[in-house]
C-alpha cells in the first residue's frame, strides 16, 4: 500500500515465543491520518504484531519506524514518549484507583486532550469519577482505558480488541469514538474481532493468517468480499453498522 506519509511502517517482522515462531515477515503501514485495521481470527497472530510494534515483544528480525524514525529497539516506554498511544486487549485499568484518579495516572502531553474533555467526551465516565475501577462495567472499563491513552496526546493510537465482550449499544459508541479521533487527524491501528465493525470505520485493511499478511489493501474492498469477511468473522458476523 503505497502512501505519501506513515505513522508506522514495519518491515520483515518475525516474532517468536522461545522456539515458536509466531510473526512471518509481516510488513504493515499505518498511513497518517488514517484508520488501518487488523484483522484475523484467534491465534492468528494480532496481538503479538501489536506487541512487536510498541517494544513488548520485540521481533527477532526486521525494521518498525514511526513517524519516520526507527522505534525497532527502543522499550515500551520510549515508544509511548514519541507520541504512541497503545491500548492493550483486557483493559487494564488500576482497580482500586477511582476514575479521576486513572485519568491522572498517564504523563499528560501538550494537546487538546485534557481531563476535562475526556469528561465531556465520555459523559459516563464524568458520572462515573468517582467510582473505583473495579465497580465500572466492561463498556466503562474500555472508555476509560482509551480514555487514558488519549490524554497521552498521541500521534498514533494502536488498539486491541476494543469490543470484545462489549454489548452492541456500547461498541458502537466505542467505535464512533474511533471514528471522531480520525477525524481530528489522530492514525488508528486497530485490531478487532468485530470484522465488519472494524472493516466500517477503517479506511485500509489487513488480514494475518497464521502470523502471515495474505491481504493488504483498500477496507472497502475487503467489505465488499462477502465470503471472505464470513471465513475472518465467523460467529461475530453480525451487521452492527454506526448508525444504528
Amino acid at each position: 500500500m503505497a502512501v505519501a506519509m506513515s505513522a508506522l511502517q514495519a518491515e520483515g517482522l518475525n516474532t517468536f515465543y522461545g522456539k515458536s515462531h509466531i510473526l512471518h515477515d509481516v510488513a504493515l503501514t499505518v498511513a497518517e491520518g488514517r484508520v488501518t485495521t487488523l484483522l484475523g481470527r484467534n491465534g492468528a497472530g494480532k496481538t503479538t504484531t501489536l506487541r512487536s510494534l510498541v517494544g513488548l515483544t520485540p521481533p527477532r528480525t526486521g525494521r518498525v519506524r514511526m513517524f519516520g524514525v526507527e522505534t525497532t529497539r527502543l522499550p515500551p516506554f520510549r515508544v509511548a514518549a514519541r507520541g504512541i498511544g497503545y491500548v492493550p486487549e483486557g483493559r487494564r485499568i488500576f482497580p482500586n484507583l477511582t476514575v479521576h484518579d486513572n485519568l491522572l495516572v498517564p504523563l499528560q502531553r501538550t494537546g487538546p486532550w485534557t481531563v476535562a474533555r475526556v469528561y465531556e467526551t465520555f459523559p459516563r465516565l464524568a458520572e462515573r469519577r468517582h467510582s473505583r475501577g473495579r465497580q465500572l462495567s466492561g463498556g466503562e472499563q474500555e472508555m476509560l482505558s482509551i480514555a487514558r491513552a488519549l490524554l497521552l496526546n498521541p500521534r498514533l493510537l494502536i488498539l486491541d480488541e476494543p469490543s470484545q465482550g462489549l454489548a452492541p449499544l456500547i461498541v458502537r459508541e466505542v467505535f464512533r469514538i474511533v471514528a471522531q479521533m480520525r477525524r481530528e487527524g489522530i492514525s488508528i491501528l486497530l485490531v478487532e474481532q468485530n470484522v465488519r465493525m472494524g472493516l466500517e470505520v477503517a479506511d485500509d485493511a489487513y488480514v494475518l493468517e497464521n502470523g502471515k499478511i495474505v491481504y493488504a489493501g483498500p477496507a472497502a474492498t475487503l467489505a465488499a468480499d462477502e465470503e471472505r469477511i464470513q471465513a475472518l468473522a465467523g460467529a461475530t458476523a453480525e451487521n452492527w453498522t454506526l448508525d444504528a
